[in-house]
């Protein structure tokens, strides 16, 4: 690790456009041109290195984000998709089929514990969702049928910490893959490095950040990214969630400012819940003390990038939370709205959003509250003005509570 810093190896990669541009030419084409028919069987066949068939399959501007990408994480390489979820599914499917068991931890995205409990289980693989924080839950739930261990390094929405150097050690053990989405830690915890084989991203996050892109990543050994991209029962192939190659343009160039970016989310977060939490404030974000996985998260982070930009706050009760968040809109102090990794700050109720899919009684039992409100912070320039505008929002609601009350 001490050689490894994610951001360098994104700056060494160098590309020159077709005409000598500072940004690589984007190849708007879905279908290519042969030679000769020979040449078109050996790229069916995957015998020919750099020669290009139909768009679904590959094409040169997403080949530069697969490397782009690779090299952030430290794998062989990549495959990008259209969508997190275009990345998350297809790598699950290739791993596993009917009979097989996956272990995954109880605190994940929505649309992921949507996948593992309710679609899955109709291509006959199973789930057990555990409490990923606790290492002998996860290996005592491990049969002769599982094929994956699944987690995110960060979880979404409780900011729960997967001890990845851990998990990885069960993993071998017991020969399993470990796939680990790192959505929420770009730069800041490189998973591969830590013993994960697979590591996945939403694109639309944190890496392209201007909340204006669909996207996703699968980063791996080059084994497994060709078995994933394979014509004949790659799960990327054959189901077809391709980024387009506009799009993957746009995320090269985002993901060049990521370094500084992540910073500034970093440190924004880090000050925002230290005032929070000083104020009694229910806060949770990986860079306090307090937090329960704070000592682990701090061998397995790359210091310069910190703790990553997200923080939650339970304020007690849904319609607090609801008129908090709309009272810091109006305030142009971010949106409401789901998502994460955007210039402004976005805030959401996770339980009646991103994480709804889970049934009402798993999310009290995982401690998934009403009042908890999940903040991505933004790159706000002076984050003590921030800090004072969010708190004198909280001040008005409870003075207007004040006087309701005593109204009634």
């Amino acid at each position: 690790m001490k050689n490894f810093n994610p951001a360098d190896n994104i700056q060494d990669l160098q590309y020159f456009g077709e005409f000598g541009g500072v940004n690589p030419s984007i190849s708007d084409s879905s279908t290519y041109t042969f030679l000769s028919a020979k040449t078109m069987f050996d790229t069916f066949e995957g015998n020919m290195e750099g020669c290009y068939l139909y768009s679904r399959h590959s094409s040169p501007s997403n080949l530069y984000l697969d490397k782009a990408l690779a090299a952030m994480e430290g794998t062989e390489t990549a495959n990008v998709s259209a969508s997190g979820m275009g990345a998350i599914t297809p790598t699950l499917l290739q791993l596993c089929g009917s009979g097989d068991h996956i272990v995954s931890s109880r605190t994940i995205y929505g649309g992921t514990y949507a996948f593992l409990k309710n679609f899955t289980p109709r291509l006959g693989i199973t789930t057990t969702f555990v409490d990923i924080t606790k290492l002998d839950v996860v290996e005592a739930a491990i049969t002769a049928e599982t094929k994956v261990l699944y987690c995110e390094t960060v979880s979404n929405p409780l900011l729960e910490v997967a001890d990845i150097d851990g998990l990885a050690k069960i993993a071998k053990r017991h020969n399993l893959k470990l796939v680990v989405d790192n959505t929420f830690s770009p730069l800041s915890v490189s998973p591969a490095k830590l013993g994960a084989d697979i590591v996945i991203h939403s694109l639309t996050k944190y890496i392209n950040g201007s909340s204006d892109t669909v996207g996703g990543v699968t980063c791996a050994s080059q084994e497994f990214i060709d078995s994933l991209k394979n014509v004949n029962n790659g799960a990327s192939m054959l189901l077809g969630p391709t980024m387009d190659s506009l799009r993957s343009a746009s995320v090269m160039k985002n993901l060049r400012t990521l370094h500084i970016r992540m910073k500034q989310h970093s440190h924004n977060a880090m000050y925002l819940a230290q005032r929070f939490e000083k104020d009694g404030l229910k806060t949770v974000y990986p860079g306090l003390e307090s937090h329960p996985s704070h000592e682990i998260y701090k061998t397995m982070i790359n210091p310069e990038y910190g703790f990553g930009g997200m923080m939650t706050l339970d304020v007690g009760t849904l319609d607090k939370a609801n008129a908090l968040m709309e009272l810091m809109q109006s305030k142009n102090l971010g949106y409401l709205a789901v998502s994460l990794g955007f210039y402004k700050t976005l805030f959401s109720a996770p339980g009646t959003s991103t994480s709804s899919e889970i049934p009402m009684e798993e999310q009290i039992e995982m401690g998934l509250t009403d009042g908890l409100i999940r903040f991505s912070i933004g790159l706000d320039n002076d984050i003590e003005r921030t800090y004072q505008m969010m708190k004198a929002c909280m001040m008005e609601l409870e003075i207007l509570k004040s006087k309701a009350t005593q109204t009634a």
